[in-house]
């Protein structure tokens, strides 16, 4: 098992950044794929992005071209940088680990994007 914390998330007004941080309690990123989820009031869990072991990145269509994933392995942290914010990204954001034995999951920050 490792312990995921999410930070950064708040509330901003569109077109305005945000840069999520999930802090794992030990180094994980050469052996699991990493993942950014996001909740809406109402909706499931949908996936962002993600970023395997080997450094590959995957976005979904809506945030492609605003949002960058990026880890720091000296850190044991997995970043989401949030660009061009749009009132439709207003979520709570998920870090996930997938490490062949189930996924693990963080608690979960607010962002919250107005007009």
């Amino acid at each position: 098992q490792v312990q995921l914390v999410e930070s950064g998330g708040d509330s901003v007004q569109a077109g305005g950044s945000l840069k999520l941080s999930c802090a794992a309690s030990r180094y994980i990123f050469s052996s699991c794929r990493m993942g950014w989820f996001r909740q809406a009031p109402g909706k499931g869990r949908d996936l962002v992005s993600s970023i395997s072991s080997h450094g590959t990145t995957t976005y979904a269509d809506s945030v492609k071209g605003r949002f960058t994933i990026s880890q720091d392995n000296a850190k044991n942290t997995l970043y989401l940088q949030m660009n061009s914010l749009k009132t439709e990204d207003t979520a709570v954001y998920y870090c996930a680990a997938d490490c062949g034995n189930g996924r693990n999951w963080g608690q979960g920050t607010q962002v919250t994007v107005s007009s």
